[in-house]
């Protein structure tokens, strides 16, 4: 009976294996073609490269030509480089043998709990930095660890990385990276240098767009592009991955503002008129057609209370009064929606009060 059992197992192996070398050699094959996303693509490979971030960009500049770094500490908006610039740093530090040793990159995916602290970072950090450039440029004798998105680190794992990064000053260098700065304890903000990194301004974004856009041969107008700038909000990888998107939707036609505004999510201009108007006309079953309409298009209440708390405030058509009133208002349904409540009965309590302060002085 075994060896019946045997029999047909031997026999069958090497078809599979066959066929798994064949598939081992097919996704080799795909990978040397595989496309790969733009942000990607166009990460700064080098520190000069990261964009408006002048402050940060010098200092690294200093530190790589004495090859000594601090700890450190960067922290802004999302999409302003800060992870890029930190790994940029460390290619040139290390060069492209010696980084995969060097640096040890831990994000808000990975496992970051207190005993990972204990166990892999500190046996990562207490590993001596051995072996020099096959270039011949000087090579540092420490490491990098990087924390990306530090802040979602629990209180008791910042605080077992203290520790570590005072006995292992010599040997490890550690880059935290967040957000919100105010969620990291003090003992860790006070052994770093802190950087911020600021939104990008409108006409670095839309230089860094135009340039993806010609090396891919990506046809927009420049309305286009200064409404993606709008769109994104200081976030240059939301830019690069709307225009990557509205790329693939247009197969090689031009992108214009319309397919932008699809494309982000972002409620028409035309909509959010419409339901001002259906604020000031004081029909309420109007005003809830509007509502189910706007709910059953696949908008988001969330988008739209952002875009309808810019509208109200640069309006020139309400008062004072009525601005506070429904600029609190959008702040209670903001709160409501982040806890998950119902976003039809949210709009149509915004709404409601939107009606009540438009229809006052009629």
């Amino acid at each position: 009976m075994q060896a019946f059992l045997k029999g047909p197992a031997s026999i069958s192996t090497k078809p599979v294996a066959a066929k798994e070398k064949s598939a081992a050699g097919s996704s080799g094959e795909g990978k040397k073609t595989r496309p790969i996303p733009w942000v990607e693509k166009y990460r700064p490979k080098n520190v000069d490269e990261v964009a408006f971030q002048d402050e940060v960009v010098a200092v690294l500049k200093k530190s790589l030509e004495g090859a000594d770094l601090p700890n450190l500490l960067f922290y802004g908006p999302p999409g302003t480089g800060k992870t890029s610039t930190i790994l940029a740093a460390a290619r040139e530090l290390f060069g492209p043998d010696l980084f995969r040793q060097r640096v040890l990159e831990l994000n808000a995916s990975d496992e970051r709990g207190i005993q990972v602290i204990r166990e892999k970072v500190k046996a990562f950090a207490q590993l001596t930095a051995s072996g020099s450039r096959s270039d011949g440029k000087m090579c540092p004798p420490f490491k990098i660890v990087i924390l990306d998105e530090a802040d979602s680190m629990t209180s008791a794992a910042q605080a077992a990385l203290r520790r570590t990064m005072e006995k292992e000053s010599k040997t490890t260098r550690f880059c935290l990276i967040c957000n919100y700065i105010s969620r990291i304890i003090e003992p860790l903000t006070s052994r770093c240098s802190k950087f911020r990194f600021k939104p990008l301004s409108d006409s670095i974004q839309q230089q860094r767009l135009l340039d993806v856009s010609e090396k891919e041969h990506v046809k927009i107008s420049n309305e286009a592009v200064s409404y993606l700038v709008k769109v994104s909000e200081g976030d240059l990888r939301k830019a690069i991955t709307f225009l990557q998107s509205a790329t693939r939707l247009m197969g090689g036609k031009e992108i214009t503002e319309k397919i932008i505004t699809e494309i982000a999510g972002v409620i028409p201009k035309e909509t959010i008129d419409e339901l001002l108007l259906g604020c000031q006309s004081g029909s309420f079953e109007k005003l809830e057609t509007l509502a189910k309409n706007l709910i059953n298009e696949g908008f988001a209440v969330a988008q739209l209370v952002s875009q309808l708390h810019d509208t109200v405030v640069e309006s020139d058509e309400y008062s004072d009064k009525q601005k506070s009133a429904i600029a609190e208002k959008l702040a209670e349904v903001d709160k409501c929606l982040a806890d998950g409540a119902d976003e039809f009965l949210q709009l149509m309590s915004l709404c409601a009060l939107v009606m009540q302060q438009l229809t006052q002085n009629i």
